[in-house]
């Protein structure tokens, strides 16, 4: 008989008879997207492995407690964000419970009492809540940027022994020591804080929007190469795509001094890529420009964006930044118009989805072979079909 020490997630979905009963199909397909659209995606992100999933909820396995917090923790902050226009009483909601604990294993299934611990606190969790046990409280620690509010003692159903339990507060930022937080917001004040908002697409096709979201996140990723910066990650940035923004509202939420925000136009073989440089505080502009250019210029036209912004702001680059920044991913832009397709696939988070970003970096592997980033995107891809669907995925796929 195997068994292990494993991090444990147990999710049900809140009056699922009660939805049932008043609009089976609707329900149905509604968990359905949820899960192919949102759900699966951040197990995944998380390294988790879907154990086993029923009409009403699931049981989920994590390599670790931090992981597996974490991931519920997005999972109902996105909820919450995704029946913010929902009525009432058609919105779907979970409980979560999370636990660390031995378990038997049984091929792909796992049973015992550290599953039955997970599930018990799922049961006694609020709406939209989150419950985990004490031992997941301690390897926590101070890992996760949360607050979590000391339930006592629990008699669960069921189980022999009282477990202590704690609620994780998702409104509520962890609270941090003086002395360890005073050294942290000076670093973050001393350096210039930037938030680079997913740039419009002005191609008037849809289609191309992987093209404009692609410069956007190659932006950031060399602008997060300068240690002289603070750069807002891309999922958080990515929040206000598609939405009318102010842009001192937004430097606010992220708590950044500098908004970078622009536009692509891509017709043909040429290109044309605006950005402008706004002061979060004031709202005036410190910088813009408008780049018109063939197509096998992309590349330049990142660089030239980046060196502008760190000159504007008056950050020292070391020889080893500016290297990083200028170096080409691919000499083929056509390869490299494959990867931008395969990064949207690959945020879409479902198994077809998958599929589709592998097929469109193994394109762009065929005609760079050197192209180390396509790699990346396949092993991406094999990761998250392997943990999620069980998928048996290799080199030559």
């Amino acid at each position: 008989m195997e068994r292990r020490l494993t991090a444990i997630l147990a999710a049900d979905v809140v009056g699922y008879s009660r939805l049932m009963g008043t609009n089976e199909a609707g329900t149905l397909a509604a968990i359905k997207a949820l899960q192919t659209d949102f759900i699966d995606g951040k197990i995944a992100e998380h390294h988790g492995r879907i154990v086993k999933q029923t009409g009403d909820g699931m049981l989920v396995e994590f390599p670790s407690v931090v992981n597996a917090v974490a991931c519920a923790t997005e999972v109902q902050r996105g909820m919450r964000d995704r029946n913010a226009d929902v009525p009432g009483d058609r919105r779907i909601q979970f409980r979560i419970g999370v636990n660390l604990g031995d378990v038997i294993v049984e091929g792909e299934d796992i049973f015992g009492d550290g599953v039955n611990v997970a599930a018990r606190l799922e049961s006694i969790a609020k709406p939209g809540g989150i419950m985990i046990s004490g031992s997941v409280r301690d390897h926590v620690g101070d890992r996760l940027d949360l607050a979590f509010e000391d339930m006592g003692e629990q008699n669960l159903k069921n189980i022999e022994r009282p477990i202590r339990v704690y609620s994780v507060a998702l409104n509520k930022p962890a609270a941090r020591d003086t002395k360890d937080a005073v050294p942290a917001q000076r670093e973050q004040l001393e350096r210039p804080s930037i938030a680079v908002l997913p740039f419009n697409n002005m191609s008037g096709d849809p289609e191309q929007e992987y093209f404009s979201d692609g410069i956007t996140e190659d932006i950031i990723t060399d602008l997060s190469k300068v240690s002289g910066l603070f750069v807002v990650a891309r999922n958080t940035a990515f929040i206000y795509k598609g939405k009318p923004i102010k842009v001192q509202q937004v430097g606010h939420e992220l708590g950044v001094t500098f908004i970078l925000e622009g536009s692509v136009r891509k017709a043909g073989s040429r290109v044309r890529v605006t950005g402008q440089l706004i002061n979060a505080n004031d709202g005036g502009h410190v910088w813009a420009d408008r780049y018109d250019r063939d197509l096998t210029d992309i590349f330049a036209i990142q660089d030239e964006i980046t060196h502008a912004i760190v000159e504007q702001l008056k950050v020292r680059l070391l020889p080893q930044e500016k290297k990083d920044i200028g170096e080409t991913p691919t000499d083929s832009v056509e390869a490299y118009t494959y990867y931008l397709r395969g990064r949207q696939f690959l945020h879409r988070h479902s198994k077809s989805n998958y599929q589709l970003a592998r097929r469109m970096f193994a394109k762009a592997v065929e005609l760079d072979p050197l192209y180390a980033r396509a790699y990346a995107g396949i092993a991406d891809c094999d990761s998250f079909l392997s943990l999620i669907y069980h998928l048996d995925v290799g080199i030559d796929s």
